[in-house]
């Protein structure tokens, strides 16, 4: 990447932050930042702050302040659940690219970017593809040919339309698995071999020279011990050091960012210290699906504010480390929740023993927690000389 294009993108972010600085006041009407958006405020970085978007609840013609909060407050969106396999093609060879298309028409409608969420993952899969791979109709032939086939289709139809793509989603195991050490995981890898991780990259690059193509997982926002075979951040970051000197097109590192209170978690040093070692291979990085939950303990769900309070602060201040982290590395250029509001969030189906919930940054009634105006203050008290406009890659051929 040549200087004289980081210092063009330079240029133009410090005039947009002139630009919007220069909006300031009036005599009669002081500029107040905390009365912006979100997304007004990360223009001042060059940052997008996204959300995924769950699309029953957009489309809900009895709830049109989820619409509302999802096309102002951000700017960037993800769908949630709308472009995976499972729900693009639920029957072979026919597609059902309604309700992602609708995605698209409301961030161009709405001037805003779409993240691409999933090319290639182990879950969410269509039956017919994991039915016929165990019952031996589908072949290891087919099987690679029928993910080239998606990865192209899906791709091409919407190139020019994505800004960045997750590529392949959750590759890599954890340690409390079995085996605890280290591997590639699930349905893609048993079938076809760590190889398909090059694969998806050099296939998703042939359909869209310019989109912006990520590995994305969890657990990998800061090193621990610094073993691949334990250290989960590690093993991610060897095996996306190997695929670069492969020359596979890897333009990017997504770290989830789902958190829990109950969790130990990272401090702000600890993840902007992963996020330079990965931008140190010349990747671009971003916070893909940030949320912070909580056990819902009895006294939770009683309304008791010595137990609610606590958590919300926990909650508050985990964001708050992510968005600090992101905005001190220039290679961080996207942030984006997984789900607003605690009325849609994903978190109470999927953690239920004990269950959890609050992981968002509005609750169930559209009111902002602590942890919207933490990120919101990191947005307006950071700024040069410590926090700089962001460095955008070339997508890598």
């Amino acid at each position: 990447m040549k200087l004289r294009r980081w210092m063009a993108v330079g240029a133009v972010a410090v005039a947009t932050v002139t630009a919007l600085n220069t909006v300031q006041a009036t005599a009669s009407r002081p500029y107040d930042p905390t009365a912006q958006s979100l997304r007004t405020l990360g223009l001042r970085h060059g940052l997008q702050i996204g959300t995924a978007v769950d699309m029953a609840a957009l489309n809900n013609a009895n709830d049109p302040q989820y619409r509302q909060i999802a096309a102002t407050e951000f700017s960037s969106v993800t769908a949630e659940n709308v472009m995976k396999w499972e729900s693009l093609e639920p029957t072979r060879g026919n597609y059902n690219w309604g309700p992602a298309d609708q995605l698209v028409d409301f961030a161009k409608r709405n001037k805003q970017t779409v993240r691409g969420h999933v090319l290639v993952w182990q879950n969410q899969l269509p039956g017919w593809l994991t039915s016929g791979v165990a019952d031996g109709s589908i072949s290891t032939q087919e099987l690679r040919e029928l993910l080239r086939k998606h990865i192209t289709t899906v791709v091409s139809r919407y190139k020019g339309k994505i800004s960045q793509w997750d590529v392949v989603n959750e590759a890599v195991s954890d340690p409390w698995d079995n085996p605890p050490t280290l591997h590639y995981k699930g349905f893609w890898a048993q079938h076809l071999g760590p190889g398909y991780l090059a694969d998806a990259f050099r296939w998703a690059r042939a359909a869209d020279p310019k989109v912006l193509l990520f590995y994305n997982d969890y657990n990998i926002e800061a090193f621990g011990s610094g073993n691949p075979a334990n250290d989960k951040t590690q093993f991610v970051y060897d095996m996306v050091k190997g695929l670069l000197a492969e020359r596979v097109p890897i333009d990017g590192v997504g770290s989830q960012g789902h958190l829990g209170t109950q969790y130990g978690n990272y401090d702000t040093l600890q993840v902007t210290d992963a996020l330079k070692r990965f931008t140190a291979l010349g990747l671009a990085t971003a916070f893909t699906e940030v949320d912070v939950r909580s056990e819902m303990t009895e006294a939770v769900q009683a309304g008791d504010s010595a137990e609610i309070n606590p958590r919300l602060q926990a909650s508050a201040a985990n964001f708050s480390v992510l968005m600090k982290a992101c905005l001190a590395v220039r290679s961080c250029i996207s942030f984006t929740v997984w789900g607003f509001t605690d009325k849609y969030s994903w978190v109470p189906n999927w953690f239920n023993n004990p269950p959890e919930g609050l992981a968002t940054i509005y609750d169930e009634n559209y009111q902002p927690k602590r942890a919207y105006q933490e990120l919101k203050s990191d947005l307006i008290f950071a700024g040069p000389p410590y926090v700089l406009p962001r460095i955008t890659p070339n997508p890598r051929r």
